[in-house]
């Protein structure tokens, strides 16, 4: 595999698999425990990419499956890439269109070669299978690109992800030669994409352990935990990622799918994690759903419509540096555009600056000592909150 990519720990925590890190990368360093906002269009709705390094995100997360639907993966290459198209100049991971074909298409075949099903726009029949996949990520030129899976239900029979695991360690070996010859190609944007390999076995944890011990001898650049928070309970998340991380690489980032709450992040951070990904504060904001260090509030809530304070007023983000909650809250009843944009971007700084603080808890050798007090402050503001 390309060199491109290097992980450094700087420091593991004595109490548990936690680790502080940095990955080097062609579009520069990324400092780990790390979330990463979703922009599954190319942009994280609502938000410039300006506002996004305002508020120090340093990687965002592309999804290969909508931008090869729309605008098409060939006219982001033809426009210089992803970096290029949406004027970010920092890394970019894309998922591999996996989740998507799996998630989206009602009619789908899933066959050795790959996946036939229909477009969710217009009904056009697609095929994409591991190379499909290669093709349509280094066209998008991103810094890091997912392999082609399939992502199995957390209630399918052992039967059927066992078959689907191999399946998809097959696919692995075929999306790791392709990417080895596109990154070859004169034509190729980013010569130096990187590959990460993703573990399935939905809630058997002796699969899972299998694969990943597979997908281990296969040197990639990075690992993810794919197929959790699909249905299966917290508990049963954590209880995976106790069995499956210490089997895969611990000299290589590992990334949780998908995932999750302020308190999930936590927890995987606990359990080795070093990168997440969520839709929740976006999604959340967007409904007027606002987290602070005490829990979440909802600000459509009527006990708002006086309230002159800031969201949380312990927070320096822009929102809360200018705006009132009442004033928030009445946007939001006005649907007025903006009032959903403060509250995303509230939100994506709340988890960039909890992250931060993850990394300095780790640095400073206190991490149980911070998730304890996180924790506790959450569960008060559920107390209180009905807040």
């Amino acid at each position: 595999m390309s060199k491109a990519l290097t992980f450094e720990v700087k420091k593991r925590d004595a109490k548990s698999r936690a680790r502080l890190g940095v990955v080097h990368t062609p579009h520069g360093d990324i400092q780990t425990p790390i979330y990463m906002p979703v922009g599954t269009q190319a942009c994280v709705k609502a938000m410039t990419s300006r506002e996004m390094k305002e508020i120090g995100t340093q990687i965002l997360l592309s999804n290969t499956y909508h931008l090869h639907v729309r605008p098409g993966d060939k006219v982001v290459k033809q426009l210089g890439g992803l970096h290029e198209f949406m004027n970010w100049d920092r890394p970019i991971l894309t998922d591999s269109g996996g989740f998507q074909v799996f998630s989206l298409a009602k009619l789908r075949k899933i066959k050795e070669e790959g996946v036939y099903f229909n477009s969710h726009i217009d009904g056009h029949k697609i095929f994409m299978g591991p190379e499909q996949s290669m093709q349509i990520q280094s066209n998008l030129a991103s810094t890091i690109a997912m392999a082609f899976d399939e992502c199995p239900s957390s209630v399918a029979d052992r039967d059927y992800v066992q078959k689907s695991v191999a399946r998809t360690t097959r696919w692995l070996k075929r999306c790791k030669d392709e990417m080895a010859r596109l990154n070859s190609l004169p034509d190729t944007i980013n010569k130096n994409q990187l590959l990460f390999g993703i573990n399935q076995g939905a809630v058997y944890e002796d699969i899972r352990i299998e694969h990943a011990q597979a997908i281990a001898e296969m040197d990639l650049d990075g690992y993810a935990v794919g197929g959790l928070a699909v249905g299966e309970s917290h508990e049963e998340m954590y209880r995976i990622l106790d069995e499956v991380v210490p089997h895969l690489p611990q000299n290589k980032p590992t990334y949780l799918m998908g995932v999750g709450t302020p308190a999930n992040i936590l927890e995987g951070v606990e359990r080795g994690i070093d990168f997440f990904d969520c839709v929740y504060p976006s999604r959340n904001g967007r409904h007027g759903h606002v987290y602070t260090n005490h829990g979440k509030m909802n600000l459509f809530n009527a006990k708002y419509e006086l309230d002159s304070k800031p969201i949380d007023e312990e927070c320096q983000c822009p929102t809360c540096r200018h705006y009132s909650r009442a004033y928030i809250r009445h946007l939001l009843k006005a649907k007025e555009m903006l009032g959903m944009r403060l509250c995303v971007l509230h939100n994506l700084y709340f988890y960039n600056h909890m992250m931060e603080e993850i990394r300095d808890a780790l640095d400073a050798g206190n991490f149980a000592e911070y998730k304890k007090m996180r924790l506790e402050g959450f569960e008060e503001g559920k107390i209180n909150s009905k807040r």
